[in-house]
């Protein structure tokens, strides 16, 4: 397990991290109260159970604007919460006493191109009432930022923390928004508002929800299922990637990492970077007869105006950041957690 700073007292807490942390403690810990908007999403639920490990199930609030599955209600506190009701938003941090934010709540990239109008009032108007509480409770802000941030203009291998921010998705345009919104706050108001740049996120956890980079998590259901899949994507698009696990411990260290250690306000986040063709060699080694084929669409599009490899060097000197899992690993331990699950009836190895 992580070892949260929170562990210590109240008084040094406060002197690393420049912040105002919940009076609450349990054995003589102070922790933060949690909210996470958008929980139902590929990231919401691990990230809950990581902080609710560190911190106990009462202080993080998991929330969405769907009715949640048993499981999650049994994990610890669930509540309905829409980004876009400001009113609603301001009551849930004052009613249950919130501390940090973690938003969440967003619509991708391939979905917010068929839906822009709806994708502007997601991702923009929504960050606003988020942001807005945060700053009129002085609260400490994540939201996640994404290499969909970058356009074709950006350099892409390797692409830098500051340079050429041109996308051509919504779902991009408004991420630097928010980039620079929060920059904005820090600056103005002082604001702890802290956001990485994530790439595709790869889960056994959940199905793909919509993202450009979801064939990297699609193939594997199909290829336990059926043996075959086609991909939407040249099998040569490379597009930086990083296994779950490593996504989570990734936001927990950043949202952790006292406020002095950050030179920036949203940083870079890379751990591997493979092709369709690459990943299908290796999913190979599990699922020897699996057949792939490439029928690139509109998503091509998207994909090759993203980066091919991020750098994240100041991530890892300022907050210390490190992955964990490479290609063949991260494949390793997809396959085991799937294949239980898969209906196949062909040979895997695990």
């Amino acid at each position: 397990m992580i070892t949260s700073m929170f562990s210590r007292n109240v008084k040094q807490v406060a002197c690393l991290t420049g912040s105002i942390v919940s009076k609450r403690s349990a054995h003589g810990k102070a922790y933060p109260r949690v909210l996470i908007t958008g929980g139902l999403g590929q990231l919401g639920r691990g990230l809950a159970r990581s902080l609710r490990d560190n911190y106990g199930s009462s202080s993080v609030i998991l929330s969405d604007i769907a009715k949640a599955p048993q499981e999650v209600l049994e994990d610890g506190p669930y509540i309905y919460a829409d980004i876009l009701d400001f009113q609603s938003l301001q009551s849930i941090v004052v009613n249950h006493e919130i501390d940090w934010v973690v938003h969440f709540s967003a619509i991708l990239s391939a979905v917010g191109e068929q839906n822009v109008s709806q994708a502007l009032k997601v991702n923009i108007n929504g960050f606003h009432n988020v942001i807005e509480v945060c700053r009129k409770y002085n609260l400490r802000l994540f939201s996640p930022s994404t290499i969909g941030a970058f356009g074709p203009e950006t350099p892409r291998n390797p692409t830098p923390d500051l340079t050429i921010q041109r996308p051509k998705t919504i779902y991009g345009v408004a991420k630097v928004h928010m980039e620079l919104l929060g920059e904005y706050y820090n600056h103005r108001y002082g604001l702890d508002y802290r956001s990485a740049r994530f790439p595709g996120v790869i889960s056994a956890d959940t199905k793909p929800g919509g993202g450009t980079t979801d064939y990297a998590v699609h193939i594997f259901h199909e290829a336990l299922r059926n043996g075959k899949y086609k991909c939407y994507l040249r099998k040569d698009t490379r597009i930086p990637m990083i296994y779950l696990p490593d996504c989570l411990r990734a936001t927990v260290e950043l949202l952790e990492a006292p406020q002095k250690a950050l030179k920036s306000r949203t940083y870079n986040l890379s751990a591997i970077s493979f092709t369709p063709e690459e990943i299908a060699d290796e999913l190979k080694k599990h699922v020897p007869h699996l057949e792939v084929e490439y029928e690139p669409d509109e998503r091509q599009l998207i994909a090759d105006s993203w980066p091919e490899v991020l750098d994240d060097t100041d991530a890892r000197k300022d907050w210390g950041w490190r992955h964990e899992y490479d290609l063949p690993s991260m494949v390793s331990a997809m396959v085991q957690a799937l294949a239980p699950k898969s209906q196949g009836s062909f040979e895997v190895e695990v």
